[in-house]
């Protein structure tokens, strides 16, 4: 049972930030208890990094598919075309795990509310 402050975001993803206070089970100078409770929580205006990032690979993908529409029927663009669409699909991949990994902290917070 020590204590811990924590950041949240408008989003709902959050993280522990600094440690507050030491709980009476444990005696031995330094070590925690391992048990994380909210001391204060603190509500940051901006977006996480996590949503930034995945705004990033949005446009980075919708950049991509643009470009491959763009050079689909030109011959002279085939390997472009190619490279472009298998870097989109590597975007995709990243972004989709962005994503999952937004939603697994977000739904952690919701369910302990």
């Amino acid at each position: 049972m020590c204590f811990y402050d924590q950041k949240t975001w408008g989003c709902g993803y959050w993280k522990w930030a600094g440690f507050r206070q030491q709980c009476p089970k444990e005696y031995r100078t330094g070590e925690t208890c391992g048990l994380k409770l909210v001391y204060e929580s603190t509500i940051v205006g901006a977006q996480c990094k996590v949503c930034d990032a995945i705004d990033k690979k949005k446009r980075k993908y919708q950049k991509k598919t643009n470009d491959m529409a763009r050079w689909k029927d030109d011959p002279a663009q085939w390997a472009n075309y190619e490279t472009a669409e298998a870097d989109a699909a590597k975007i995709y991949d990243e972004w989709t795990q962005l994503i999952a990994e937004h939603n697994e902290v977000t739904m952690v917070r919701r369910r302990r509310d």
